[in-house]
């Protein structure tokens, strides 16, 4: 299932609502996100939220959710690490992106005037439903609420100039969410990829990945503890380059949708 956050256009009401869109329509729902995401199995409960319905025509997107951190993981696909021509990490290699990066699907990334190499790269993120500390892998899947899209821009000047990766992922703007969360998809086998005006440039699946979604969570929990709507970014596959002002990005995962915006 499929569930966004969103304004109602053209409405006095500029309040973020909450909604589930049944591939036709969103249909708003009595509660926020993180309750739905912990009860949407419950049918009957699901069926008692849901009120008004719009087109999509009707509403603009809201990131999906409000993080508290956005945990973020680097080298994570083997066609990544063979065109790099590095060697396989052995355990994930993790960063933050602050929340004040995020920005929805229609919003404007805004290129840092202190960059001239802004960069793409097209993920898969896990969305957290429960309060969640030394998780195993295989009990993981219980502090999930969901996926959805981010793309982690980067501005890779930076990255390379400070050999540390905290100024050059953390600009207002540098990370695009949404525009669903889908509750139900295989994230091992999820084809994942990115059009720059209309061009493919990365084409792959979740498959390749070094890490598993659920080895990510545990390893991740092990170290700090995640909250309910904060969000695992799980690595870029091969294809990652350069964006300019005036291109438009288009990151697709077959379950969930496409995440758009434009660079300015």
């Amino acid at each position: 299932m499929k569930f966004l956050r969103f304004f109602i256009n053209d409405s006095d009401d500029f309040d973020i609502k909450t909604g589930y869109f049944d591939g036709e329509k969103v249909i708003t729902l009595d509660d926020d996100i993180g309750n739905v995401l912990n009860n949407w199995e419950n049918r009957e409960y699901l069926e008692k939220q849901m009120t008004y319905s719009y087109s999509l025509e009707d509403i603009t997107f809201a990131p999906p959710v409000e993080p508290s951190k956005i945990v973020c993981i680097g080298l994570n696909y083997i066609d990544h690490a063979k065109e790099l021509a590095m060697e396989l990490p052995s355990e994930p290699k993790i960063f933050l992106k602050p929340p004040s990066s995020l920005i929805a699907t229609g919003d404007e990334i805004i290129y840092p005037e202190m960059s001239n190499e802004v960069d793409y790269e097209a993920e898969l993120a896990i969305v957290i439903s429960k309060k969640c500390k030394n998780v195993s892998s295989s009990d993981a899947h219980s502090y999930i609420g969901g996926y959805t899209i981010i793309n982690d821009v980067t501005a890779r000047d930076l990255q390379r100039k400070d050999e540390q990766w905290t100024r050059a992922k953390s600009f207002d703007t540098f990370a695009p969410l949404g525009p669903f969360i889908e509750t139900e998809l295989d994230p091992s086998n999820q084809n994942i990829s990115l059009k720059v005006n209309g061009e493919t440039r990365q084409d792959s699946n979740t498959k390749n990945m070094v890490f598993s979604v659920f080895e990510l969570v545990e390893f991740i929990s092990h170290i700090m503890t995640l909250y309910p709507g904060d969000v695992i970014a799980t690595g870029t596959p091969s294809g990652v380059g350069h964006i300019n002002k005036g291109d438009i990005i288009e990151i697709a995962i077959e379950d969930i949708g496409v995440l758009e915006n434009k660079l300015v």
